[in-house]
């Protein structure tokens, strides 16, 4: 008898964690469905901040700055066809997430000497934003 009741018990256990595990489920599906909007919504702000460069910089050509395509991973002071300082060009600075985000928040005290005479980007959350937005669209279509 004790065999059948714990046998019973071991089954209604069983189908009790069934919901819980749904729940984990559905709660999961909605992190990343949110994720992936406040993302979307860097990216879209990034865009924004990214009209404070057009002044001196383009996605696809050279300006008084050079262009952003190719951006990430690329050493810096190495597009074909801009003149950079000298300070830029030995740097040695490979451009990622941490050191855009170290140069944009003060460019002139990242790499003194340098030609970009902006005073930076001081709010994390625009800096962030505006590296998604670099990221995402350096790797499209538009950057071909």
């Amino acid at each position: 008898m004790r065999n059948g009741l714990r046998q019973t018990r071991k089954k209604r256990n069983a189908m009790n964690c069934f919901p819980q595990t749904n729940l984990i489920l559905i709660v999961l599906f909605f992190c990343i469905i949110l994720s992936e909007a406040l993302q979307a919504s860097s990216v879209s702000a990034g865009q924004k901040i990214y009209n404070r460069c057009i002044a001196c910089h383009s996605l696809s050509y050279n300006r008084t700055g050079p262009k952003h395509c190719g951006l990430f991973g690329r050493r810096a002071g190495t597009v074909k066809d801009y003149e950079y300082s000298n300070a830029m060009k030995a740097s040695h600075v490979v451009w990622n997430n941490s050191t855009l985000d170290a140069f944009l928040e003060s460019p002139l005290d990242y790499i003194p000497g340098t030609n970009m005479g902006y005073a930076g980007i001081k709010v994390d959350t625009e800096r962030a934003d505006l590296i998604a937005y670099l990221q995402q669209v350096t790797q499209s279509n538009e950057c071909k």
